[in-house]
């Protein structure tokens, strides 16, 4: 899975991309919709495919190993064939969510028992349980076990944590080593960064990571609780140490704003739940601001949602539509906010890229953050 840099942005430490899996081509930077339970909640493929058109989706381990369960997916496959997408798929190790089971979980050195949400029942996540799950699931970019470490933590735990995702990161790549992919494409391991909001454990980890010569990096446990300015500190500090040749990964980030920070800071890959979250309960994200479309001073607003969105994505419908649609509950209203939000999303992206390329990121840049975070 070569990389190839394409663009270095002269005053930032922005990079435009490409690398490519069995399953296609990715230009960085990206932004993956979130496909939890092998759907982009309210939107369907053809959106996906045809509007929105990302070059990767994101699934969980965790989630899909509880439902539909492996035995599902083994028999349709792996999960391109069960939910009909035929583009990239990187699987989350499940950590994060196994990790948020704060109440319902035990930490060993082994792995994780824990607890399903669903109706309680026990299971154990170990490294090699959770390379063998994405080995069945079949995504193109795996994730490695990890702890996402919590906010706020002290040190002594957060150094043994660290420590702990390293070795299960061997533990990972041993499996790797000996059971080879199912479906006859090639999948690819991201190991991820650790450390809490202390500098010199993120340094060790980069460090730990970067040795490993992985396809990819990923950087976790940020966006966690931590002040905004802290983590684009410990990205910067990453960032530094991570191979230029390999594309990294800046998992559950983030607002339109912190992407375009995190752009700068040298990050390639993201995912959030924010633009189809919002989007359901009626905030959406535009060129120009924020909107709460619920609000009445959009009732009687026939301009297009986004003035400048009607050229990225194919929703010809004015503000007043969509608050009368959220006003009586119609269905119809969330499915258009979360398409426009992940279509404003792949928007943004795509946009620095093109400035990248151009040599006027830093520029626009500053012309967009101002708006970018703004209610209108």
């Amino acid at each position: 899975m070569a990389f190839t840099l394409l663009k270095q942005d002269q005053d930032t430490k922005a990079r435009a991309g490409t690398f490519f899996t069995d399953h296609g081509q990715i230009e960085t930077p990206i932004f993956m919709p979130v496909g939890t339970l092998a759907n982009v909640k309210g939107v369907h493929q053809r959106e996906l495919k045809n509007d929105i058109r990302p070059d990767v989706i994101l699934g969980n381990t965790y989630h899909l190993y509880l439902r539909p369960g492996m035995e599902v997916i083994e028999a349709a496959k792996g999960l391109h064939q069960f939910m009909n997408w035929d583009r990239n798929i990187l699987t989350d190790s499940g950590g994060f969510q196994v990790f948020s089971l704060s109440e319902n979980r035990q930490i060993k050195e082994e792995g994780v028992a824990f607890r399903s949400h669903i109706d309680g029942s026990h299971h154990f996540f170990s490294p090699e349980k959770v390379m063998e799950i994405q080995r069945c699931i079949g995504s193109d970019i795996m994730m490695a076990l990890d702890e996402c470490i919590p906010y706020p933590c002290d040190y002594s735990y957060a150094k043994d944590s660290t420590a702990r995702t390293h070795r299960w990161l061997d533990r990972c790549l041993a499996y790797l080593h000996e059971n080879p992919p199912k479906y006859g494409h090639q999948q690819y391991l991201f190991p991820i960064v650790q450390g809490g909001v202390y500098t010199d454990l993120r340094k060790q980890s980069a460090e730990y990571i970067a040795e490993k010569d992985a396809p990819g990096n990923a950087i976790g446990g940020l966006s966690v609780g931590e002040p905004t300015e802290k983590m684009y500190e410990l990205t910067d500090v990453v960032t530094s140490i991570l191979p230029i040749d390999k594309p990294r990964y800046l998992m559950g980030v983030g607002t339109p704003v912190n992407l375009l920070e995190n752009i700068a800071l040298g990050v390639d890959m993201f995912d959030c739940v924010m633009p189809t979250r919002n989007g359901r309960n009626g905030m959406l994200f535009t060129a120009e601001g924020i909107i709460n479309i619920k609000n009445k001073k959009w009732q009687k607003d026939f301009s297009p949602i986004d003035e400048m969105g009607i050229t990225w994505v194919d929703l010809d419908y004015s503000k007043a539509y969509l608050r009368h649609l959220f006003s009586v509950n119609e269905m119809l209203g969330r499915q258009i906010a979360s398409i426009h939000n992940l279509g404003f999303y792949l928007w943004l992206v795509r946009k620095a890229r093109q400035h990248i390329i151009a040599g006027d990121f830093l520029k626009w840049k500053a012309q967009m953050i101002p708006k970018l975070g703004q209610r209108l």
